[in-house]
């Protein structure tokens, strides 16, 4: 029999023996698959308000039980922590001993009883009162060796959390993330507002979007690829702070920093540029981070804790120029011709399938051999207009646009401009990118802009991506509760 097999068997039988205690359970009366059970607070809450004497209900998944013939201690736990529970014999009913020879590890129980400190200091309920609130059906995977195989971690994320120590601090550490930058632009004006994901017109990026249709309109919709060209509509609206906390879809590859849903924030500034966007953006990240890491040095630790890297987030941030890194790169890359550029890096080992145009070349160069060895957070300015249709030329350099790229991580966090607000020219940016496809322009848009929408400076902000970042996250998948992956067996 192979080993497959045994194991597969040993889950059945492990669980028949579950099955068993159910139906004895329900011989018994006992409402196995329990409701309401009131509580003082989550595991976390009710240890965190210890007080010895105190009397208190909480209610937890069983994660251990150690049976000391009279007594019985059993760890209760959830999300937010860990509580030990204590069973004297002598001082509870009988039939609360019976239900408790029934519980196995996994099973959620709601107690009540007085705290008191152990021999050992351990904080502890001495238990009164006991309730099923529901039986496990399948065990759960060895506390010791959790749940190793990273593609059933992603897939089982609620097997991950239950057994993996790491996963839920990085968790914790999302959620965290999230309050704080909502809590930072709400206190500097900022208003949080809620745009269409449903889309008649895929704008805002550069990107192949997920098509569908509605049936009473009978039209069809895009998934939003960005939610960009809706906020700037609230610009001409008269708001003049705004940003979205958002979910974006892109038909895309899937890699170790691409999911096909991911989420951004969004904000716009009117009056300002992409300089007051990048100090915003800036002071936003170095906040959360002293808040979420304790301080500006993030260390990147391997699964045995060994540092593999720190990324310095020590301001001011350094600012260069996109040509300048191109050149540092590949020394004399801007005197080549057209064919020099493209044979150089074919000779370089570069892909260029989806590299038609020189700028794409050079953008693919870029990302490469500048953009992945970016350790400590980079303010690329003054990239090429081709790349950002919705963004301002530079004045001093009309072949630039008013922008940056941070670049921190080896990836993109943030991108950010002054926004292109002239309509004329705004159409003819979007004509250049479509190439001449009248479908794929956002009239609507375009007749907003002709109302007047102030200067402004935007910004992007990767929630993922960000997330790798202070967490030490080796891929988006370790930071999305849920990614998507092929269906099993395929």
């Amino acid at each position: 029999m192979s080993c497959g097999m045994e194991q597969h068997r040993s889950l059945q039988e492990l669980m028949a023996v579950r099955r068993e205690k159910l139906e004895v359970l329900r011989r018994m009366r006992v409402e196995v698959f329990g409701g309401r059970y009131e509580v003082d607070g989550s595991v976390g809450e009710v240890v965190n308000g210890f007080e010895v004497g105190r009397v208190v209900r909480v209610a937890g998944r069983v994660t251990a039980h150690r049976d000391m013939g009279k007594s019985h201690f059993l760890d209760l736990w959830d999300f937010s922590g860990r509580v030990q529970v204590y069973v004297n014999e002598k001082e509870v009913e009988r039939r609360l001993l019976e239900v408790l020879r029934l519980v196995d590890i996994g099973d959620f129980l709601g107690v009540c009883g007085e705290f008191f400190l152990t021999k050992t200091g351990e904080r502890t309920i001495r238990v009164k009162e006991m309730e099923f609130l529901t039986k496990a059906m399948r065990p759960l995977p060895d506390k010791w060796h959790g749940v190793v195989d990273v593609e059933k971690r992603t897939r089982q994320r609620y097997l991950d959390l239950i057994a993996n120590e790491r996963s839920r601090e990085i968790f914790e550490k999302r959620i965290r993330i999230v309050r704080l930058v909502r809590r930072f632009l709400e206190e500097r004006g900022f208003v949080e507002v809620e745009t269409p994901m449903l889309q008649i017109v895929a704008g805002g990026a550069a990107a192949t979007p997920f098509r569908t249709h509605h049936n009473a309109l009978d039209v069809d919709l895009y998934l939003r690829i960005a939610p960009e060209l809706y906020l700037k509509r609230l610009l001409v609206g008269g708001m003049t702070k705004i940003f979205e906390l958002n979910r974006n879809f892109r038909n895309e590859g899937i890699s170790r920093r691409h999911n096909p849903e991911f989420t951004m924030l969004e904000a716009y500034w009117a009056f300002a540029d992409f300089e007051k966007m990048s100090e915003l953006v800036e002071e936003m990240i170095c906040t959360v981070a002293e808040e979420v890491c304790g301080g500006l040095r993030i260390e990147h630790r391997s699964e045995d804790g060994e540092v593999k890297r720190v990324i310095n987030l020590e301001r001011p941030w350094r600012r260069a120029k996109y040509r300048d890194l191109v050149e540092e790169a590949v020394p004399g890359w801007f005197d080549l011709t057209v064919e020099e550029r493209r044979q150089k890096a074919l000779g370089m080992g570069l892909d260029l399938t989806h590299c038609q145009e020189d700028y794409e070349v050079t953008q693919h160069v870029f990302e490469k051999l500048v953009e992945e060895k970016i350790v400590d957070p980079v303010f690329v300015t003054h990239c090429p207009k081709e790349l950002i249709p919705l963004a301002k030329l530079n004045k001093a350099d009309p072949s630039t646009i008013e922008v940056y790229e941070l670049i921190a991580n080896g990836q993109e966090i943030s991108p950010g401009y002054s926004e292109l607000n002239d309509p004329d020219l705004q159409r003819k940016r979007f004509e250049e990118q479509s190439g001449g496809e009248k479908q794929k322009l956002d009239e609507d848009f375009l007749v907003a802009l002709e109302y007047g929408m102030p200067p402004a400076g935007g910004m992007g902000l990767g929630i993922d991506r960000l997330v790798m970042m202070l967490t030490g996250a080796e891929t988006i998948r370790d930071v999305i509760f849920f990614p998507h992956l092929r269906p099993e067996g395929q």
